[in-house]
């Protein structure tokens, strides 16, 4: 007879969201159409974009349920950070002002042929999948997500690294005409454009996506479009936004966030609840939608699949 072992971190896929729910927030059913039409995905959007063919993708069987009873995945287009357009958590409308083609990725650093390509063209040397991965910020509230892209060890394929490099440091757009973040008021002094990084171990292992869409359609711009990473495992600042700059190198980058609060961010920000932040507990976690708050697991319950990488760092600021 065959038996099923379930994975501690997995889900029906009849718990998934419908997409119908995704694309219209709760909290924005009262308002009238113009402002929820301002608040949500545009449909045009997907038959316009160039990458649009590309979806629905194939789900990654391995990757089929996330573990958690899922949130309003409305919250997914309109509950995000992205400072870049400001503090609110919605910040969907004025995302929208960002244009996504043409939109290129440099690939330079220690790499064999340093080089520039167009997005669409990046696309054609992938194959993209769908998985549904947790996600958890820092802030302890957590959303489960159906994301599309392709693997982060592919676009280290594709680099061709060499023996130098030990890091990838991230970059994202810094276009203060149009991302109002980075252009008004205080956020002039923030250390603009976001960086982020990961080391080469953390590329190569199997979890991280390099994400270009969501629900089977393309990336909305509020999620981080047209290219985002996710790192499942990790508190949610370390999955950056809108990427235009794909550096390998040897020295470890300085995020974003551990330039602006050193105290409060480090660069592991592996996700652990017997580690608090310097402001508030992470031993629990807000469900978005759900009305309740749930223990947090160690890694984000990806310990099966990243605990090796953090071996012997035991000295390490690893969590914060």
């Amino acid at each position: 007879m065959l038996i099923k072992r379930t994975r501690g971190w997995e889900i029906p896929e009849a718990r998934v969201t419908p997409e119908h729910v995704f694309l219209n927030r709760r909290s924005f059913m009262a308002a009238s159409a113009g402002a929820l039409a301002l608040a949500t995905v545009n449909p045009a959007r997907a038959e316009t974009d160039p990458s649009a063919s590309l979806y629905p993708a194939k789900r990654n069987p391995a990757y089929g349920d996330a573990g958690r009873p899922v949130t309003d995945a409305a919250d997914n287009t309109t509950y995000n950070n992205y400072y870049e357009f400001g503090t609110s958590k919605q910040i969907s409308e004025a995302a929208a002002a960002l244009p996504i083609r043409p939109w290129s990725i440099v690939i330079d650093g220690e790499v064999e042929t340093p080089t520039t390509i167009a997005i669409d063209d990046l696309f054609k040397q992938v194959t993209f999948e769908e998985r549904i991965y947790r996600h958890r910020c820092v802030e302890a509230w957590s959303m489960v997500v159906p994301w599309t892209g392709f693997p982060l060890k592919r676009l280290v394929e594709i680099a061709k690294p060499n023996s130098n490099a030990k890091y990838l440091r991230f970059e994202t757009f810094n276009k203060p005409d149009v991302a109002v973040g980075q252009k008004d008021g205080l956020f002039t002094s923030f250390p603009w454009p976001y960086i982020e990084g990961v080391t080469m171990a953390e590329a190569m292992n199997d979890l991280p996506l390099m994400v270009t869409g969501a629900y089977g359609k393309p990336l909305p711009n509020s999620m981080g479009a047209p290219l985002r990473l996710h790192l499942p495992w990790k508190y949610g600042f370390k999955s950056i936004k809108g990427i235009v700059k794909v550096s390998f190198v040897a020295e470890r980058p300085v995020s974003f966030w551990e330039q602006l609060g050193p105290a409060e961010y480090g660069f592991w920000a592996n996700v652990n609840p017997e580690v608090a932040h310097p402001r508030w507990s992470q031993a629990t976690e807000e469900v978005l939608g759900a009305g309740e708050r749930v223990p947090t697991l160690l890694y984000n319950g990806y310990g099966a699949q990243v605990a090796e990488l953090y071996k012997g760092l035991e000295n390490e600021k690893l969590f914060m």
